[in-house]
């Protein structure tokens, strides 16, 4: 992780990697997802449990694809008070800041004899992607909340969740509890490609599904991004991100636990500083050391920091903003005096975190924001994952006859200029009729 002035030819080359490092699908792997995606199309749940053998679960058959309520029962007394506790508060808190996006439907009449609106409808299924977790030791349970919640809020009738299933054919309780609580109406045992086929196309045990949602590695990422079209998807995520910016009243410690939080995710993971004090640049680089010794993925850790990590000192916080700004970061983290100040400047950022005490953790598990969220710049013209990506809108358009007449021939004269003659017959006929 190196230290730079910016602006400075090397800074801008370094920023330009960091940009571009996207999500890069090579052509074995294009190849690869394609022939799974047609394979399960063809041949459903032979191919899906095909996969699952091959990949996850040597001995799982089709019949035990779907998780049973035996399995749910189960699942309810293998988990501890505490995580219970945990999970209930995260559940509540990101309900309640997803209720605040619901739409409503509605109407008005903005011109005499017009009646316009908007009919807002949930979309009748949805699929959910929950990522195993290293073969269902670190079950991400923060991705069932983040998914599901929305989706029922929203109003989606059936939400089918779909999860890579451990060795021995099961799915871990705590991912199970979790989809339990929050309403999961399926559970299913697969991962992958082979499961973003499924929920695209459906097989004989898995209903197929309008929208496909959550993170995942890069073969769900590529399966979701050649399926969207036959569903909608909520977007093609890259590999994480953090940018911290820091004064120099910022507490190094913070400052550097905060960067290897993301750095410890992936090689491609990028972590970078940006501040307007030598002083902290120096003093966070020595932090991230000293931590990144005691880590137990400090390999990756350390990886992700040499490849796509960086400090960048710059003469005031302003230009850290705009920084900020043009590499469009999926977390931001304002550790500087009097952060609210600087809110108003950001443009561009999946989720902003405000002061020392709000570590981008906090946003991943239990504040109510969703944590996922656009990667690798994509923030400049994307969201997080909410409410509204389970929604359609269809408008309504009413026009009595004496508002129909008041306007007809502005439509005449614009369908002509594009070449329309049937268009401007459809009103002129109603002009000559009485």
């Amino acid at each position: 992780m190196k230290i730079y002035r910016y602006p400075c030819p090397a800074a801008d080359r370094k920023i330009v990697a960091i940009i571009n490092r996207g999500t890069v699908f090579r052509k074995k792997e294009i190849t690869a997802v394609t022939r799974i995606l047609e394979d399960v199309k063809k041949n459903g749940d032979r191919a899906l449990i095909k996969y699952t053998n091959r990949f996850d679960a040597p001995d799982l058959t089709a019949e035990a694809i779907g998780v049973t309520p035996k399995e749910f029962d189960e699942a309810s007394k293998a988990v501890d008070r505490s995580f219970i506790r945990a999970l209930n508060r995260a559940a509540d808190q990101i309900t309640e800041f997803h209720r605040q996006q619901v739409r409503r439907s509605w109407m008005a009449s903005p011109r005499p004899g017009a009646v316009l609106g908007q009919l807002i409808n949930p979309v009748e299924h949805a699929g959910v992607y929950v990522p195993g977790g290293s073969g269902g030791k670190t079950p991400l349970v923060s991705s069932v909340l983040m998914g599901i919640i929305p989706a029922k809020i929203a109003g989606v009738r059936h939400v089918s969740m779909v999860t890579p299933p451990m060795r021995n054919g099961m799915v871990s309780p705590y991912l199970l509890v979790a989809a339990k609580k929050v309403g999961a109406d399926a559970v299913y045992k697969a991962g992958s490609a082979w499961a973003i086929a499924a929920l695209a196309y459906g097989t004989e045990t898995v209903a197929k599904v309008d929208v496909i949602v959550g993170p995942g590695n890069i073969y769900v990422t590529l399966a979701k991004k050649l399926v969207s079209g036959t569903v909608g998807i909520d977007m093609i995520a890259g590999p994480s991100e953090i940018l911290v910016i820091a004064d120099s009243g910022a507490n190094p410690a913070f400052v550097a636990a905060d960067l290897l939080s993301q750095a410890e995710h992936d090689a491609l993971a990028s972590a970078v500083l940006v501040t307007d004090s030598e002083k902290t640049a120096g003093d966070v680089l020595r932090a991230v050391e000293s931590q990144l010794s005691v880590l137990d993925r400090k390999e990756t850790a350390a990886r992700a920091l040499d490849k796509h990590g960086a400090i960048f000192v710059v003469e005031k916080l302003s230009t850290a903003i705009e920084l900020a700004n043009r590499i469009s970061p999926e977390h931001l983290e304002l550790q500087v005096n009097d952060p609210f100040d600087h809110i108003g400047g950001i443009r561009n950022a999946g989720a902003v975190f405000i002061g020392p005490y709000t570590p981008e953790p906090v946003g991943d598990y239990i504040a109510g924001p969703n944590h996922v969220l656009p990667t690798a710049g994509t923030a400049r013209y994307s969201s997080a994952l909410s409410v509204d990506h389970f929604l359609k809108r269809t408008s309504i358009i009413h026009y009595s006859r004496a508002a129909f007449r008041r306007e007809a021939n502005d439509i005449i004269r614009l369908a002509e200029t594009e070449g329309l003659g049937a268009h401007a017959n459809a009103v002129r006929v109603r002009l000559s009729s009485r």
